[in-house]
């Protein structure tokens, strides 16, 4: 038997790590929905066109988008459908064109969704009553673009992420009223059009309030994160070439973990680049990444690890 060297063997190991081996996620991709184990490997998988946004609620069902216009709750269990809200034909949007790609399901069981077209952030029942509705403030309007991902805060502000306009708006709960905006840096640079790594723009894509007060912002095609103060000013950023091997190309999912770590979505990066990456954000040290171009293809705009939530069993 041909002996490995121990420096070798150890590198080895190392890059293994890195592809999987740390995190256990759904994901989309390739026509798929899929939840993928920490050895790598698909757990299971149903046949599902592209999304923007997914939950994976307390009981283990999936939230998630279906089509340009409807929510569903998928049992994890029997994979079919068990609920569904059809914002193209409910609550005043018949005969508008309306887009969904994002939605959150909150502690009361109610859901918010984010509706492009109407242009409007709506909270909603499980018989899809209509509890609650903020206009958004859009200055290109577009059913595709007037919003990416929102979430609602722990104060009842909506943070809401506009692609079109390359703003990060932050809505009042109770007035509607902007109370916060922060428009996407182009840092000197031409918009160029395409949606991989030779594209650029700031056409935004998620938002995360920090527990500093500080937003994380993932800018699209802008191939970077921004962490800005409440007066707006930048305090942490990576970008497109910054992260040794790796190229960034549409940064759109993130996820702060309970260590500290960032996961980063890497869409439309290409072959050999991965999907995910987790970084240690003060040393900017890629500790795991998500290899799987093979598998989910060149489109994946939305995951979420499920193993530090406890989630999908």
């Amino acid at each position: 038997m041909r002996c490995i060297p121990m420096f070798t063997a150890a590198i080895l190991l190392f890059a293994a790590s890195l592809a999987f081996g740390q995190h256990r996620l759904i994901t989309q991709g390739n026509d798929k929905l899929a939840v993928v184990g920490k050895d790598g490997k698909v757990e299971w998988e149903m046949k599902w066109g592209g999304i923007h946004d997914i939950h994976v609620l307390s009981g283990g069902n999936i939230m998630v988008q279906q089509g340009a216009s409807r929510v569903v709750e998928i049992d994890s269990k029997t994979r079919a459908v068990v609920w569904t809200y059809d914002s193209a034909s409910s609550n005043g949007n018949a005969k508008k064109p309306v887009e969904v790609h994002a939605f959150q399901p909150l502690a009361d069981g109610n859901v918010m969704i984010a509706e492009s077209g109407p242009a409007r952030i709506i909270e909603v029942n499980r018989d899809g009553k209509l509890l609650k509705e903020i206009k958004l403030k859009v200055n290109r309007p577009h059913p595709h673009t007037d919003t990416r991902l929102v979430r609602k805060l722990a104060v009842g502000n909506y943070l809401v992420c506009h692609e079109g306009d390359g703003f990060v708006r932050e809505y009042d709960g109770k007035s509607g009223d902007v109370v916060w905006e922060y428009e996407v840096p182009m840092f000197g640079n031409e918009a160029k059009g395409g949606h991989g790594p030779e594209a650029f723009g700031n056409k935004c894509f998620a938002a995360v309030r920090l527990t500093s007060g500080n937003t994380l912002i993932s800018t699209g095609n802008g191939h970077s994160v921004l962490e800005v103060t409440p007066e707006k000013k930048i305090v942490w950023e990576l970008h497109q070439k910054q992260l040794p091997g790796i190229t960034l190309a549409w940064i759109t999912t993130l996820e702060v973990l309970p260590n500290g770590n960032y996961v980063i979505g890497n869409c439309h990066a290409g072959e050999g680049q991965p999907l995910l990456i987790e970084l240690e954000p003060k040393s900017k040290k890629v500790v795991w990444q998500f290899d799987q171009y093979g598998t989910f293809g060149n489109s994946v705009s939305n995951s979420q690890v499920l193993d530090v939530k406890d989630a999908l069993r």
